[in-house]
């Protein structure tokens, strides 16, 4: 069975505002072996417009550094399935767009053979953790006080209460502290 691994940046006082956060050649060397390790990339809209047409135009391109191009590689190589409702359409031929039943879905997706689904943003990922269908959580914590903007699953607590295992740990030079949980 597939595991679907929510993965995301945070502030230390829990904002995932992208705009708020580090960015340098160690996160993307961090990223880059998670997204090798997956095959399916699972977003909301906002998120999904965040990242696409961005990291495939880096891609094309190589017009950052040699971690953020690789990071950008990767990406654009892996298949993106994207919930919305509102989406009309995609231009990304990677890219499906998903109107269904999400519980249904992903519950389909997670029994096919293949390697991790990863997920990012909010509000997505708060549906998932309703669900029940995140097996994974990885919390980038970058070395910063935002103090405004969006913060992660405010004002959308999950359904029941449930404990996560931390399973690996790891600091940065930057100040960045990587946290993986699994749920028990």
């Amino acid at each position: 069975m597939r595991t679907l691994i929510f993965a995301i940046n945070l502030t230390i006082d829990g904002n995932c505002d992208h705009t708020k956060m580090l960015a340098n050649d160690e996160i993307y060397d961090f990223y880059t072996p998670l997204l090798r390790d997956t095959d399916l990339l699972l977003y909301g809209r906002k998120t999904y417009q965040l990242m696409v047409p961005f990291w495939p135009d880096v891609a094309k391109a190589q017009s950052m550094s040699k971690p953020a191009n690789a990071f950008a590689q990767v990406f654009a190589s892996i298949p993106k399935l994207v919930v919305s409702q509102s989406l009309s359409s995609v231009e990304d031929k990677n890219t499906t767009i998903l109107r269904t039943n999400l519980q249904d879905e992903i519950q389909k997706l997670k029994r096919q053979p293949g390697k991790n689904i990863m997920t990012g943003g909010v509000t997505l990922p708060s549906q998932l953790m309703k669900l029940g269908l995140i097996d994974e959580y990885r919390f980038l914590i970058h070395p910063v006080i935002a103090g405004e903007g969006t913060r992660l699953l405010e004002g959308i607590p999950p359904q029941e209460r449930f404990q996560l295992t931390l399973a690996e740990s790891k600091t940065f030079k930057s100040g960045c502290v990587a946290l993986r949980y699994v749920k028990q």
